[in-house]
């Protein structure tokens, strides 16, 4: 197990600043998911630490030994890093043994390591197939053993379950997840996928233009986004315009008390879809039915309240459905995240304190 370092960690490619300025601490034996929007920096941070790229500025250390600053670069074949790529990559006219046997010295080849990682990845026995004989998700679980078979520092996965139907995946991303925590391998997950990050990862770090805007336990990022931009990125979000007055923020869908310390005034406030309750309490405010998404374990109710603010309530399957034009009433339950608002933010007239 090998903790990873990035200080200061600044990537160009001319004109174009990919990371400008990482900080980032890749916690040795656990996954972490490096989640971000197209262009903000993932996979030039994997190549990087893959040593695929050199940086310009800034230092990479594994076990805080330097591979990578600005006199030093670690060649990729010396850092006992192993990539999985977003499609498997395997040999076409090599057997799945082989394949995972390609990067081990002789004498691990005659012992037992691959089958032991086979194993792992739920593929006992299937050492003597080709890869064409394997559907997409056991062609993944193969690169996976591939990777892990030579006990690598880090293991980085690069969206490795993209190319993958819906059902594959969930099951095939906690199978991996799995994989790694019995070998005791540090991982570095990089995926667009907030679902997949916060369902599989022991840490979650949010990337957004080159930089790092928090780093932390995936329940924190959900629950405790540092701004208004992570709690949109990350999940469903319900941002209202509000004012803040001794530890409640006063919003269209009525009082809501806030979590942590924000000063009196203007703030928007977080609510989650699954905090909009439709029941009638008092206190509940009227809305409009404006569109009913069913997805099976649960459904995401489009709401319009009666001054055009709009709302996202998720509800369980067995609730009672809500004609789409329907009236409601709707309320918050439990505390909110409150973000001081940009100057010169309106916030709406029956909103303002006094």
């Amino acid at each position: 197990m090998s903790e990873v370092t990035l200080t200061g960690v600044v990537k160009r490619y001319g004109p174009v600043t990919a990371l400008a300025g990482v900080d980032l601490t890749v916690p040795s034996g656990l996954l972490t998911a490096v989640l971000g929007p197209s262009g903000c920096g993932k996979t030039t941070l994997l190549r990087c630490l893959a040593g695929f790229e050199r940086v310009d500025a800034g230092e990479i250390s594994i076990d805080g030994v330097p591979v990578a600053s600005g006199g030093r670069h670690l060649p990729a074949h010396r850092r006992r890093i192993a990539v999985v790529p977003q499609e498997g990559a395997l040999f076409p006219h090599l057997s799945v043994a082989d394949n995972v046997g390609y990067g081990l010295d002789r004498a691990a080849r005659r012992g037992d390591r691959v089958e032991e990682v086979l194993a792992l990845v739920g593929l006992a026995g299937y050492g003597d197939r080709m890869p064409h004989q394997l559907s997409g998700g056991q062609q993944q679980r193969v690169a996976v053993a591939r990777a892990l078979a030579p006990r690598p520092s880090v293991v980085l996965l690069d969206e490795p379950f993209s190319a993958l139907d819906a059902g594959l995946r969930a099951g095939l991303r906690h199978d991996v997840r799995e994989a790694l925590r019995t070998d005791g391998a540090t991982g570095v997950l990089v995926t667009h996928d907030q679902g997949e990050a916060l369902s599989v990862a022991d840490r979650v770090v949010v990337l957004r233009a080159g930089r790092v805007v928090q780093s932390a336990h995936p329940t924190t990022v959900y629950r405790e986004p540092v701004d208004a931009w992570v709690a949109s990125f990350v999940g469903d979000a319900v941002l209202l315009p509000a004012v803040a007055e001794a530890g409640t923020a006063r919003t269209a869908l009525g009082p809501v008390p806030i979590s942590g310390a924000v000063p009196d005034g203007p703030v928007t406030v977080l609510v989650r879809p699954e905090q909009v309750r439709l029941d009638p309490v008092p206190g509940a405010v009227p809305a409009t039915v404006l569109r009913h998404d069913f997805h099976g374990h649960d459904a995401l109710v489009g709401l319009r309240l009666a001054d055009g603010t709009r709302v996202t309530a998720r509800i369980l399957d067995d609730a009672v459905p809500v004609p789409v034009g329907g009236d409601v009433v709707v309320h918050v339950v439990g505390s909110a995240r409150a973000f001081p608002s940009a100057s010169g933010q309106v916030v709406p007239a029956e909103l303002r304190v006094g």
